[in-house]
């Protein structure tokens, strides 16, 4: 849970506006690049400054600044005061910890929503913050680390496949928004395949660090949960109209992403239910296995005490035992020992016990 909780309280006592980093410096150096485009023509290239991406502000054509790292607030400033965005938006932009969001600013919209990953060696889900800046000639992306999703929508853009290049800033928008949730889908599997491998430990050998998995995969559903739902709620504001910079003709394509989140929260509500009953799947196995050991050792002891019941008889040490004198009685008390064990084991399997 800490690797989810952010150094909020490094902002108790400021001024509302007041930027502060609040998280971890995941990136050695903020890395700027910059794709701008139109239906004829593309530039992509990486920039060494940040002052490099203000011409782009005002270009025809559609321009997509992306920003990986946060750490340095001095950047975070220039392009704010640039692009005139609102104190409260940069501060929220360097808020790793933010709840998915949107707001409207007339001139642009801010939204922040999560990016997911799943790391298979060590079975944890890593969040990370994106930030998204839609203008009527450009988006600006922030995100905590080099490397994302969004290579699809690169390629896209670099081959001219579909209507990426026409679309303008709000499709782009929504290719990007779509991106991350169609990633949601690719966590998802990864942890139902988790789910299901765990599902046949429980039935079959279930151990200590079973249960500690179960309880490792509930902690990461419920923030898995804390993202989805509240992107729901963003979503669905801009499938209802509620931006004036998304055009009608790109509504119907939010549409569809509202449905994929939908379809997202749904396949946590199932995953979280199969995984809080896995729980007593477990103490059940255990109880069972309980059982088992409990039932061959009950039979073990109820077939030795006609034996021990025999033995301790003639281990009785009276002075008139004519059996004691008797030239057969050792060999004939064995084999009517084993004759008991013989009767009693055949007994217990026409029972089904054994």
């Amino acid at each position: 849970m800490v690797r989810f909780m952010k150094r909020v309280s490094k902002k108790v006592g400021l001024s509302p506006g007041t930027l502060v980093h609040i998280g971890e410096k995941k990136t050695e150096q903020v890395r700027i690049r910059i794709i701008d485009f139109d239906d004829q023509h593309i530039e992509e290239r990486d920039l060494g400054a940040i002052e490099e991406c203000f011409p782009y502000k005002d270009t025809l054509g559609t321009s997509w600044i992306n920003i990986d790292g946060l750490h340095e607030i001095s950047v975070i400033e220039k392009i704010g005061q640039h692009f005139n965005l609102h104190p409260l938006v940069l501060e929220d932009i360097l808020n790793t910890d933010q709840r998915p969001k949107m707001d409207d600013h007339e001139e642009y919209a801010f939204l922040t929503l999560k990016m997911l990953t799943y790391d298979d060696g060590d079975h944890q889900l890593k969040m990370e913050n994106v930030s998204l800046i839609l203008g009527s000639t450009f988006v600006i992306t922030f995100q905590e680390v080099e490397g994302d999703i969004f290579a699809s929508v690169r390629e896209r853009l670099r081959k001219a496949k579909g209507r990426i290049r026409k679309g303008g800033t709000d499709y782009l928008a929504y290719a990007l928004i779509d991106a991350i949730v169609d990633h949601y889908f690719v966590v998802l599997e990864k942890i139902g395949d988790e789910v299901e491998t765990m599902e046949e430990e429980l039935v079959t050998r279930p151990s200590p660090e079973t249960l500690q998995l179960i309880h490792h995969l509930k902690r990461e559903l419920i923030f898995l949960r804390k993202s989805v739902w509240p992107l729901r709620e963003v979503i669905g504001a801009i499938e209802r109209g509620e931006l004036a910079l998304i055009q009608e003709k790109t509504t119907i394509f939010f549409r569809d992403v509202y449905d994929h989140t939908i379809q997202v929260i749904d396949t946590v509500e199932t995953l979280r239910d199969m995984v809080s009953g896995m729980l007593d799947i477990y103490l059940s196995s255990i109880s069972n296995r309980m059982n088992e050991v409990m039932k061959v050792l009950t039979i073990i002891a109820t077939i030795f005490i006609p034996l021990t019941f025999i033995a301790g008889i003639y281990g009785m040490n009276f002075k008139y035992m004519p059996e004691l004198e008797w030239h057969w009685s050792y060999p004939l008390l064995w084999i009517l020992m084993f004759a008991i064990f013989v009767v009693m084991l055949f007994y217990f399997r026409r029972k089904k016990w054994l």
